[in-house]
């Protein structure tokens, strides 16, 4: 069995101090074979907050896998947000924008969803997606395959956002290529469920992550995932932040078939 903890929108810049040590200390003791972060290390991608951000990574005991959020590349600068967007990131968080991680479980691949010319929206190219389904039929076939990727391909039905355009087409695609997991973030809403799109039967998972440190909580507390993969299941915990215990801890957890085809258990 693998174990994967999921954070997202950390937004440093609008982060919550107090919560740091708390986080790190849970997803250090939790001792996870991988992070993902889905996006979103800063709030105005400035300097200093990125290397809060850098900083913060080295503080994780266990590998970090992170793609961009739309709030990584500059919004105010319009010169370096459209030729010179990822300049800050490569440099702070990883030069890799479309990273990839597999041990003997599964495979954990990045999704750059981010457009320059279409800050909040987002975007997936023909080509990120052709590129994450080549990674995904590069993997052994009894592996997971995990997507990490900013922008949901599906919203919730309470969510006002748009979702990136051509979210439907782009998720018959990479279920088609066997994706079983996504992770997103983007809405600061947690959401654990089976997509409404099916490919040949079979649908994925889809893990949204809130904000594990933002202050731009939207009426839900700061939290972060717990992702156990085994050859049959997908097990997820929602770890909240207790304010009163100052701690994160188990609020949610679910189970999945790794087929995706059903959800198995809700508790709480």
């Amino acid at each position: 069995m693998s174990t994967l903890v999921h954070l997202s929108d950390l937004h440093f810049g609008k982060d919550r101090p107090d919560l740091l040590e708390p986080l790190l200390s849970c997803v250090n003791e939790l001792n996870p074979d991988i992070v993902a972060i889905s996006g979103d290390f800063t709030q105005r991608a400035r300097r200093s907050q990125f290397e809060e951000a850098h900083n913060f990574i080295q503080r994780i005991n266990a590998p970090v896998l992170g793609v961009p959020g739309n709030h990584d590349v500059l919004l105010d600068r319009p010169f370096q947000r459209f030729f010179m967007p990822w300049r800050r990131y490569r440099k702070w968080i990883n030069a890799d924008l479309t990273p990839r991680y597999e041990d003997d479980d599964m495979v954990v691949i990045g999704i750059n969803s981010v457009d320059r010319f279409s800050w909040q929206t987002g975007k997936l190219t023909a080509g990120r997606i052709a590129q994450a389904c080549k990674a995904m039929d590069d993997t052994a076939a009894r592996k997971a395959r995990v997507l990490v990727v900013h922008h949901p391909l599906e919203h919730p039905n309470h969510t006002k956002k748009k979702p990136i355009p051509g979210a439907e087409i782009a998720l018959e695609k990479l279920l088609s290529c066997g994706a079983n997991l996504i992770l997103s973030g983007h809405l600061h809403t947690w959401h654990a469920e089976n997509f409404t799109v099916e490919s040949g039967g079979t649908t994925a998972i889809q893990l949204h992550a809130g904000t594990s440190l933002s202050s731009r909580v939207r009426g839900e507390p700061n939290d972060f995932n717990l992702v156990k993969i085994s050859d049959d299941q997908v097990c997820v915990d929602r770890l909240s932040f207790n304010e009163d215990k100052r701690v994160f801890e188990t609020t949610e957890a679910r189970t999945f078939n790794r087929a995706s085809d059903h959800q198995i258990s809700d508790e709480v």
